[in-house]
């Protein structure tokens, strides 16, 4: 069973700093891009940042370029989003995704955690 565990949430003052954490089970991650998402209440759910799974190669939302930095260490099957700068808008509830072949593509979720920006 392929699950999917976020963890590294929490309330953060401007400017600060939060490292993210997906943990993987049930799958190795070592060729499948993992993506993070998040949504802001009473917002849709918006793409953040996605890393390839072949090459490694990471893409940012335009939002948060030059402030978070995805990363993944396949020895612990873990994908991590490194988030600097942060700012109020940056509050919302952040999943990881993948999309896994097990018989047939699905796409899993984490369940979320929570990311609050404020003073």
């Amino acid at each position: 069973q392929v699950q999917l565990v976020e963890s590294g949430g929490g309330l953060v003052q401007p400017g600060g700093s939060l490292r993210l954490s997906c943990a993987v089970s049930g799958v190795k991650l070592d060729y499948y891009a993992v993506s993070w998402f998040r949504q802001a209440p009473g917002k849709e759910r918006e793409g953040v940042s996605c890393i390839r799974g072949d090459d490694g190669t990471p893409l940012y939302a335009d939002s948060v370029k030059g402030r978070f930095t995805i990363a993944r260490d396949n020895a612990k099957n873990t994908v991590y989003l490194q988030m600097n700068n942060l700012k109020p808008e940056d509050t919302a509830v952040y999943y990881c995704n993948a999309e896994i072949y097990r018989s047939s593509w699905s796409m899993y979720w984490g369940q979320g955690t929570q990311v609050t920006v404020s003073s």
